[in-house]
């Protein structure tokens, strides 16, 4: 996923740039608010992090222009000042979330990944049926089958199917499929989504050692490939 960092402290644009590449992301930079408009007005983001205090034109001047222009990719607004005017300011200009400084690394990130899948789950329809190389699923009837052949699906595989299909290109942390197939269940455990992985992988995959759809990335989560 692409993320454009408009910020004019050069230390902070390496910190963060090197932060979000090393969870994933592919991160482009502007250090001041007309580029920044320019880069973020030419689309192909998914996501972008907006100072408030930027030379050229404000980060709020920057917002505002996205959204007259009809641009409706998320905006996080980063800033020093903590009134909470400043803030309220932000997003009646279209800002959808807020981040003062200075921040923890793992606060920006957690509210990266929230800000995407809130906006990823809003744009995004829920497939109800999906075909990938001879397996066939209707998730409306929990029907599948392979090569022609009828496949057994328990209800918590066709769920955790459902949505790594939903989200199919991004990586999906354990936690997100926690939160999402599992509801936080207090006697589930990670290692509940290892067994039902691979599960899905003895089904589903012609060679479930080395998966050509359902992939761990080690340390992240999974991902399902088209």
């Amino acid at each position: 996923m692409r993320i454009l960092l408009v910020e004019d402290e050069p230390g902070l644009v390496i910190t963060v740039s090197d932060l979000l590449a090393s969870e994933g992301y592919e991160v482009d930079s502007a250090t001041d608010g007309v580029s920044g408009l320019e880069k973020a007005a030419a689309g192909g983001y998914d996501l972008v992090l907006l100072d408030v205090m930027l030379p050229r034109k404000t980060g709020f001047d920057v917002c505002r222009e996205l959204r007259q222009r009809g641009q409706d990719v998320p905006v996080m607004m980063l800033t020093a000042k903590t009134q909470v005017i400043d803030r309220v300011v932000g997003l009646k200009l279209g800002a959808d979330d807020y981040l003062a400084k200075p921040f923890e690394p793992s606060e920006l990130l957690a509210r990266v990944e929230a800000l995407l899948r809130r906006v990823k789950k809003e744009n995004r329809a829920q497939v109800k049926s999906y075909v990938f190389g001879d397996v066939s699923i209707d998730f409306d009837s929990g029907e599948a089958t392979k090569g022609g052949q009828p496949v057994s699906l328990a209800g918590k595989e066709l769920q955790l199917l459902h949505y790594l299909v939903d989200q199919r290109g991004r990586v999906v942390p354990r936690e997100e499929l926690l939160q999402n197939v599992w509801q936080y269940h207090s006697d589930i455990n990670s290692r509940t989504i290892d067994v039902h992985i691979a599960w899905l992988r003895q089904k589903l995959e012609d060679t479930p050692q080395t998966p050509r759809f359902i992939h761990t990335i080690r340390g992240k989560g999974y991902r399902f490939s088209v």
